[in-house]
């Protein structure tokens, strides 16, 4: 029997940014997390490529035809391929989804600035899909002022940026993360999904967001997990995420592997969060192998082949672990057991036909 070869395994550039800075840790640069990446083995088997964070630290967003090549040539060569990139929808760059008019032209702006970006990787054959992932850059506690309104407001900027994105034949994918309003739990961002009714928005989920649904952080009357919950009840929270995936996985269109030790953490001006932990952490509450098959396989245990990649998100390592190569060893073979249970194989002539 052939080993799987899908989905394809991406390790992501934004955790070099993400929570570095403003009187943190020093950014680290594209280059020094591609060489990381690449360099990774298990088995012999590699990732295949980077999902990229548009991000002036590391390409600028309104680059040149000439600057995208010269990264398409780079990322080339060090043998990956680049999938799903990140919108820099906030500000200064952006603005806030149900924030003023100005605002929300900001955010509609950066989502046209990197489907432009993104088409123009496309057409010259390095980039796997069509995905750029934004969220509502808005803050919990400012949406929970006037919720109605607040979720209506961030809809109707998704549309139109939804409709800005189609016309480069892109999706978008929000993602599920407690401090953003309006995405801050399960249920909400249901609603907020539901209310922007376009076939180009979707989920994007990550591990050790999506964890904190359970418990309800930001938004405790939406938690599936009783309050007196036990982590060592393993039964208990496999059923809980049952009831999560089977809400959220018809929406999901991104997916990232991660761990989580249970509890929030932010850094430099990120906003508290789902805390990554490495992949092997003794406190991580996760069975990644486990437990990915709840979002890649549907309610009858059946693949659901929905995502062509998927992506190991750490924001907010430190540079120390960041910077050792067994780190992203390490991260590399929980990502290769996760594709062993819920992978499959494909002949890789048509792969490469479908992303040109």
């Amino acid at each position: 029997m052939k080993k799987n070869n899908f989905p394809k395994l991406h390790n992501a550039t934004w955790p070099g940014i993400v929570g570095k800075g403003d009187g943190s840790e020093p950014i680290i640069p594209l280059d020094t997390l591609l060489e990381k990446t690449a360099a990774a083995e298990v088995n012999g088997v590699k990732f295949d490529g980077i999902d990229l964070g548009l991000f002036d630290e590391h390409i600028r967003m309104d680059a040149s035809e000439g600057e995208i090549k010269k990264l398409h040539d780079k990322v080339r060569d060090f043998g990956l391929q680049i999938g799903t990139l990140v919108a820099p929808v906030w500000p200064p760059s952006g603005g806030a989804a149900m924030g003023s008019e100005e605002e929300r032209k900001r955010f509609v702006d950066v989502v046209r600035r990197a489907c432009r970006f993104g088409e123009k990787l496309r057409k010259l054959g390095i980039r796997t899909t069509n995905i750029i992932r934004i969220d509502s850059a808005s803050s919990v506690s400012a949406w929970a002022e006037h919720p109605v309104h607040s979720t209506k407001m961030i809809a109707q900027t998704f549309r139109e940026a939804c409709d800005v994105a189609a016309g480069f034949g892109e999706q978008l994918a929000a993602e599920g993360e407690i401090c953003w309003g309006g995405m801050h739990s399960w249920k909400t961002m249901l609603d907020t999904l539901e209310q922007v009714d376009r076939p180009n928005i979707g989920f994007q989920a990550d591990m050790a967001h999506t964890l904190l649904y359970l418990l309800g952080y930001n938004s405790p009357e939406d938690r599936i997990l009783p309050a007196d919950f036990q982590w060592k009840d393993r039964e208990e929270l496999s059923n809980a995420l049952k009831q999560l995936t089977a809400r959220l996985r018809p929406w999901t269109i991104d997916f990232h592997i991660a761990q989580n030790d249970g509890t929030v953490f932010g850094s430099g001006s990120h906003d508290k969060t789902g805390r990554h932990c490495l992949a092997n952490d003794p406190n991580g509450k996760l069975d990644i192998g486990k437990d990915a098959g709840y979002w890649l396989r549907d309610d009858q245990g059946n693949l659901t082949k929905a995502f062509r990649h998927i992506c190991w998100d750490g924001c907010m390592f430190p540079n120390e672990v960041m910077e050792k190569q067994d780190t992203w060893n390490n991260i590399l073979a929980a990502m290769i057991q996760v594709r062993e249970l819920h992978g499959w194989y494909e002949n890789e002539d048509n792969f490469n036909q479908n992303i040109k």
